[in-house]
């Protein structure tokens, strides 16, 4: 990964917006509910004030307006503070 996070952020990777269908009709991507749920992929260092609790790896849930959106080598990012994450999955 080339993306370092700085401070207290960190590069989210959300997951796959589900595809649903209504009675064959498809539904198309501008249309689709943006996924509030992704993995880490990358962590700052923190601050001295608050130190990192998230670590690669962890699937966490975020707000439906929080972060900033990025594409990096095809892919489609969040970076975020860590603050902005509500939760992460067990």
């Amino acid at each position: 990964m080339s993306i370092k996070p700085l401070a207290d952020r960190v590069l989210i990777e959300p997951a796959p917006a589900e595809t649903k269908t209504v009675g064959g009709i498809i539904i198309p991507d501008t249309a689709k509910e943006k996924p509030l749920q992704g993995t880490i992929v990358a962590v700052g260092k923190g601050t001295k004030d608050e130190e990192m609790v998230l670590k690669e790896g962890d699937t966490v849930l975020y707000g439906k307006y929080a972060g900033t959106e990025l594409e990096f080598e095809g892919k489609k990012y969040l970076i975020m503070r860590q603050s902005d994450v509500v939760a992460v999955l067990a």
